[in-house]
């Protein structure tokens, strides 16, 4: 068996409060856990979004009684609370600010309010951007303005890993993550595999890119701080009606993606460790989780599919795919919570990170 330290995913959407048809803290964490995960950071893009401290509160207090492994949870930028939001930072994953395609209370249309958080959100406290290409440089400028660390959502592009590796080289303070879908996937891959039965399964933000972008994040794995999976769950009739929503699960098929990777000489297994645990629990300055692993079955060889899975959303673009390597045992802080497919750490025994640090 190959034992790792329990995994950290700095990306989740759990869709709590008001999506729960498709997820929750409960399925969310429980996903998590089968996929080797003993803590998720949430995201604020919910319904109402998490955005000032009732928001908090609401997603905290439904973490608190469902959360099977540990957790945290972000605020959202709006373009009305950023003399507010730095009072929350103490209780909040980080804050998240939307820089590309959203909608509604976290909107923010005009630079001068990305100016408005960078210099209110505390510097001490992580600071996550989604943007994409032109945007993500613009997000850089400010961190180098700010002279503020600033950690970029889910890159994609060439074009994009390659100023943020020029502008590391400069000293700016910016880190990034990856996910397995833009790692595993091109646009291509619409037509195949689990994403070839209806054109909306293949919608997701950033859009799968071109082989060339997809190699030059292989190419530059090490500019890349982090695995995330962006686990964003839609039901599978949200996905093949005629205004498909963005989003692929990836709790559960992140890390046999990523053990694969190994087997075929792509990844060291200290790639994982480093990707998955060191550098998530250093940028978002989470505290250790002690006695915590998971143990992996390196030589078992599986196919993915949705039916074995715990996320409620009951799809995965990777149906079918041949993996190798399947987590037998989790182990939180000595409690085993997961064992041979089974979940077995009870909703509402996960620990708020935040309030554990």
């Amino acid at each position: 068996m190959l034992r790792l330290p329990g995994l950290i995913d700095p990306h989740v959407h759990m869709r709590e409060p008001g999506a729960v048809h498709k997820e929750d803290w409960d399925t969310g964490t429980a996903a998590a856990l089968a996929g080797g995960f003993t803590a998720v950071l949430a995201m604020p893009n919910t319904r109402p979004p998490i955005f000032d401290e009732q928001t908090l509160s609401l997603s905290l207090e439904a973490a608190r009684q469902k959360a099977r492994c540990d957790y945290a949870q972000f605020v959202g930028a709006g373009p009305e609370n950023a003399g507010a939001l730095p009072g929350l930072a103490s209780r909040a994953a980080g804050l998240k600010m939307y820089l590309d395609m959203t909608f509604g209370q976290l909107r923010l249309d005009d630079m001068a309010l990305w100016q408005q958080h960078f210099q209110n959100w505390p510097s001490d406290s992580p600071l996550v951007v989604h943007a994409e290409s032109r945007s993500m440089a613009a997000a850089v400028l400010m961190a180098a303005i700010y002279d503020r660390p600033v950690h970029i959502a889910h890159i994609s592009l060439r074009e994009e890993i390659l100023i943020i590796k020029a502008a590391r080289e400069r000293g700016i303070k910016v880190t990034c993550e990856v996910t397995p879908h833009h790692l595993f996937l091109t646009e291509d891959d619409s037509k195949s595999g689990g994403l070839s039965a209806g054109p909306g399964r293949s919608e997701v933000r950033p859009r799968l890119a071109q082989r060339s972008d997809v190699n030059a994040l292989w190419e530059n794995l090490d500019v890349i701080d982090c695995f995330a999976t962006d686990h964003a769950p839609h039901t599978l009739q949200e996905k093949d009606s005629q205004s498909p929503p963005p989003g692929f699960p990836g709790l559960e098929t992140a890390l046999p993606l990523l053990l694969t990777a190994v087997r075929a000489g792509r990844l060291r297994v200290d790639d994982i460790v480093e990707k998955c645990v060191t550098n998530p629990r250093q940028i978002f300055r989470l505290p250790a989780q002690a006695e915590t692993w998971v143990e992996i079955d390196e030589e078992a060889s599986c196919e993915i599919r949705a039916a074995d899975h715990f996320s409620r959303c009951g799809w995965t673009p990777f149906e079918g795919w041949k993996v190798r390597g399947r987590v037998q045992r989790v182990v939180l802080r000595g409690n085993e919570v997961f064992k041979d497919g089974k979940v077995i750490g009870q909703p509402g025994t996960g620990h708020d990170l935040r309030a554990s640090g």
